[in-house]
């Protein structure tokens, strides 16, 4: 059994460019960046980024190029493919993998929403009403582990 899947939550690190094929279907690229944070050996925070060419075909080309733009956050879901050409001008053989994006989503638009806003979904509409959101009332004395069934 083989699997080709991925999945990158990122940033954009440049505006989409937008083309058409001779068929007439769209083709969206654009770059993403990820970044990952682990501590060294010696306790040291470090920090890496990691930048994925991500490409977009049809409906979905148009709006992530009509909506996003550089610094947006995406998430991306897909094929990983490595295609390969002959270079003209200087005749070598030139390789580019790249993620072949089967659904995007959008992140949270930027202004300090976090990661909050991302999971928030319809609820900032509700608290900003009259109508009283549903909140979780936790008791007050402390739970027993030994109370808990499982």
């Amino acid at each position: 059994m083989y699997l080709n899947k991925v999945i990158l939550i990122g940033n954009l690190t440049r505006d989409p460019e937008l083309r058409s094929l001779p068929s007439g279907i769209k083709v969206c690229s654009f770059s993403l960046a990820t970044n990952r944070v682990w501590k060294d050996k010696n306790g040291a925070r470090q920090e890496a980024a990691d930048y994925h060419n991500v490409v977009v075909f049809g409906r979905q080309a148009e709006t992530v190029a009509q909506y996003m733009k550089k610094g947006s956050s995406m998430l991306v879901e897909g094929r990983m493919q490595t295609r390969s050409w002959d270079d003209k001008t200087s005749g070598e053989k030139k390789y580019r993998t790249e993620v072949i994006a089967d659904r995007t989503q959008f992140g949270p638009k930027g202004g300090g929403g976090g990661a909050g806003a991302a999971s928030s979904g319809g609820v900032g509409k509700a608290s900003s009403s009259s109508e009283e959101v549903d909140s979780i009332e936790y008791p007050e004395e402390e739970i027993n582990p030994e109370d808990i069934p499982f």
